[in-house]
């Protein structure tokens, strides 16, 4: 059945008939009015079944974690390496940065095949339920769903259907990391120069590796815009979080960018 009235009433799905809203322990956990109404919403958006809203987690988060973590770091060195890139003023490194990591990340997940299956994420128990009363802190990030899975997971399929190769990759990641539309930005002017320079190497390798495909160029273009409906909460919070605790991964990668 699907969750059309969640958001505002809680899931009305028919796995969730099990909830009991008068026991006990339920009254003890909503005892504060004012925090009644957010917790029936976290506990039925993290217990739902729906597939927009059933939460869930890695099924092998050490190994698949210790994979993610190194293709992060490649991706920031990748952003280091370019000569380009690091002509540009610090401000517009770390704006650049901000916007174009996730994009990079799933390109590098890509390019190395990486493949990775996840697991309904196990529920909260009643005491830690208890000793939180209400808090909200942990309850406020945004828990990965199946839905943002699989539309990750769709994305990563549309690249290896392509079957790029490293120089096809490295020209692509050079177009979506210098995006000249990111606000702020004080060489927007040189930036797009760059992204420029970097889409049409893309097109020129494209001759000699697929003659015959002169589509070629277009959909790779197009497959990388679904890269913009992959938000960064959900790459953090999949295959970071396990790791970094309640750091800013942000903070992190900052730190990794600007390091000597």
């Amino acid at each position: 059945m699907a969750c059309t009235e969640e958001f505002y009433n809680g899931c009305r799905c028919s796995s969730n008939g099990e909830r009991q809203p008068n026991a006990i322990l339920y009254n003890i956990l909503s005892q504060k009015e004012n925090h009644s109404n957010y917790h029936n919403y976290s506990v039925s958006q993290r217990n739902c079944h729906c597939e927009v809203r059933r939460s869930v987690c890695l099924k092998t988060p050490v190994l698949t974690c210790q994979v993610a973590s190194d293709v992060l770091v490649r991706t920031v060195s990748f952003m280091k390496n370019l000569p380009s890139f690091q002509q540009l003023p610090g401000k517009d490194q770390l704006s650049l940065l901000q916007s174009g990591w996730t994009p990079l990340f799933i390109l590098g997940l890509a390019q190395e095949g990486v493949s990775f299956e996840v697991t309904d994420s196990p529920a909260p128990s009643m005491l830690k339920r208890i000793l939180l009363n209400g808090q909200r802190e942990e309850s406020d990030r945004a828990h990965p769903t199946l839905a943002g899975v699989q539309r990750l997971k769709s994305c990563l399929n549309k690249f290896w259907s392509l079957d790029l190769s490293p120089k096809e990759y490295a020209y692509l990641k050079g177009a979506m990391l210098f995006n000249p539309d990111v606000p702020g930005l004080r060489s927007s002017v040189f930036i797009d120069s760059l992204q420029q320079e970097a889409q049409r190497a893309l097109r020129e390798i494209l001759v000699p590796l697929h003659p015959e495909d002169r589509g070629r160029f277009a959909r790779i273009l197009l497959t990388a815009s679904s890269l913009k409906t992959i938000p960064s909460s959900l790459i953090t919070e999949l295959f970071f979080r396990p790791v970094i605790g309640q750091a800013d991964l942000l903070e992190l990668l900052a730190e990794m960018l600007l390091a000597k």
